[in-house]
């Protein structure tokens, strides 16, 4: 665990001898490649770009599971799944934990939310008709909740009938004009860009900052560019179904299923209702041309979540908050859009967790403009502002601090690879249980990436790998060729350490002795 008390690099203190105000912002699903800074081919994220030309981004950040409740469990704790387990949507934060709301409460803060954390409470403790245990849309421990957005969007509903659209009285609203449920459409739904969820958000955050009088924390939960795909003009038709790089998939979707079991029993199952809001049957019925139709979208309703971004930076300038603000824009996990045949995020592949990371500390204008190339964690946010704060976790994290990159120098033993975990259990229904004829804590893999290799481990199925030198797609699996047989084991054996490194070490490095208890933590 660091001890941030007694780093070179930790500062609590901002601009002048002040506390820094801390921005937390996360916009759900936005994949890492997304970005103009970049090089994007046909995305342009002009306010993201101008967060990092004074500050600093950081090209190889990756989720630490998927999909939503795991990803951000990883975010708030600084803790690898194997150690925070919240394995799927749905499964309980462990309250004994510490995460990033409570420490900057011990810090001095108010933290506040605007949006969601996607929290499921830890049910012990708690009556079993307790309402909060049936939704795993609770509000991270530590938090005060400002303005609460979660998945039925029912204040943002109500904000829209207040500003004259009566109609607005279900997710409905979110399909496009004149298009059918369902519908693939860069129509424009009923709602304008000053209307969206993004902008609901943003005017709550700004209303807010212009109550403060004193150094403030606060974490902005985008919702968007999360599904449904829908978005209003002019971003709808910002681009076209042509834009874009090629998709990273083979010819067809025979040719991805024969990859792996998981995708065989998978692909089938993602269905169309998670994304074009009121479909119907599997994903699988869309062709090459309906998922560029749908990236069209994706890309506008990145622009729309980038723009309000631009809101919020001027309001802090109008504030004169934005030198006094330490501010981190991240996503919670990333979204396959047509690689490998697929939409959403969970699996393996890289798209569903390589995010973007943008870190501004304006007590560090000498870093601006850097691009860091080091494999980076969503579990190194929480320790990192913790770093910034001046304050310790409270248990044991498996992040590390990036205030190093901040401060133009580079850390000792920093990682040479990026890890994340899928779990794909089903408790409730058994689904993956029967159909693979495994137990539920089988029912996972994990993944080691570096420059040159990628290998994910299965608990129950056979594992894989990709030479990403020759195959960057991962297109081709070479776990079974034998001129790759020392390969596998070394990343194995690299996954094994790996693991056996970060088994929580809470208490692990305190040693009782006839003195006292003793601590000595790296």
């Amino acid at each position: 665990m660091p001890n941030p008390t007694s780093t070179e690099h930790s500062s609590f203190a901002g601009v002048g001898g002040k506390r820094p105000n801390v921005l937390l912002i996360s916009a759900d699903q936005w994949r890492g490649d997304c970005l103009s800074a970049v090089g994007h081919e046909c995305v342009k994220t002009p306010n993201v770009d101008a967060l990092a030309r004074e500050g600093v981004l950081f090209r190889r950040h990756y989720a630490g599971a998927a999909p939503c409740s795991p990803a951000r469990a990883t975010l708030y704790t600084g803790l690898y799944q194997m150690n925070h387990r919240v394995c799927r949507n749905g499964s309980p934060l462990d309250a004994r934990f510490d995460n990033i709301a409570l420490a900057a409460r011990r810090a001095g803060y108010d933290p506040t939310l605007f949006g969601y954390t996607d929290t499921a409470p830890d049910p012990r403790g708690r009556d079993p008709h307790d309402p909060h245990l049936t939704t795993y849309e609770g509000v991270l421990p530590g938090f005060t909740a400002r303005q609460l957005l979660p998945e039925h969007e029912k204040q943002w509903l109500s904000w829209l009938r207040s500003r004259g659209h009566a109609d607005a009285v279900s997710r409905d609203i979110h399909i496009p004009v004149g298009a059918a449920p369902g519908e693939i459409s860069n129509n424009a739904p009923a709602y304008s860009k000053d209307e969206t969820q993004t902008a609901f958000l943003a005017g709550e955050f700004i209303r807010w900052l212009g109550e403060q009088d004193a150094p403030w924390f606060a974490h902005v939960s985008f919702l968007r560019p999360h599904p449904p795909f829908s978005v209003p003009e002019p971003y709808n038709r910002m681009f076209s179904a042509a834009d874009g790089p090629a998709f990273a998939r083979p010819v067809d979707r025979e040719t991805e299923t024969a990859t792996h079991p998981l995708l065989a029993f998978a692909l089938p199952q993602i269905g169309k209702s998670g994304f074009m809001y009121g479909g119907q049957g599997s994903i699988n019925e869309w062709t090459s041309q309906d998922f560029s139709a749908i990236r069209a979208v994706y890309y506008g309703m990145i622009a729309e979540v980038d723009a309000q971004l631009g809101r919020i930076w001027q309001a802090l300038k109008d504030a004169c908050a934005w030198d006094d603000t330490v501010i981190v824009f991240t996503s919670d996990h990333a979204e396959m859009m047509g690689d490998h045949w697929m939409l959403g995020k969970g699996g393996f592949h890289d798209g569903s967790y390589h995010v973007p990371l943008v870190i501004r500390d304006p007590c560090q204008p000498a870093t601006n403009g850097r691009q860091v190339e080091h494999f980076t964690s969503a579990a190194d946010i929480f320790p990192s502002l913790c770093d910034r704060l001046g304050i310790a976790p409270a248990n044991h994290v498996d992040g590390e601090s990036l205030l190093p990159f901040l401060s133009d120098s580079e850390p000792a033993h920093w990682r040479e690879a990026a890890f994340w975990e899928f779990d794909f259990r089903d408790i409730a229904n058994e689904s993956p249980e029967r159909h693979f004829g495994l137990k539920s804590n089988a029912c996972n893999l994990a993944v080691i990436r570096d420059e040159r290799f990628k290998y994910v481990h299965f608990a129950g199925l056979p594992p894989l790998l990709f030479d990403l030198a020759k195959d960057p797609m991962e297109l081709s699996n070479v776990a079974n060729d034998g001129t790759y047989t020392s390969t596998r084991l070394a990343y194995a054996e690299k996954l094994l350490s790996l693991r056996a490194e970060h088994l929580d070490q809470t208490l692990a490095y305190t040693e009782l002795t006839e003195e006292g208890p003793v601590s000595r933590r790296p």
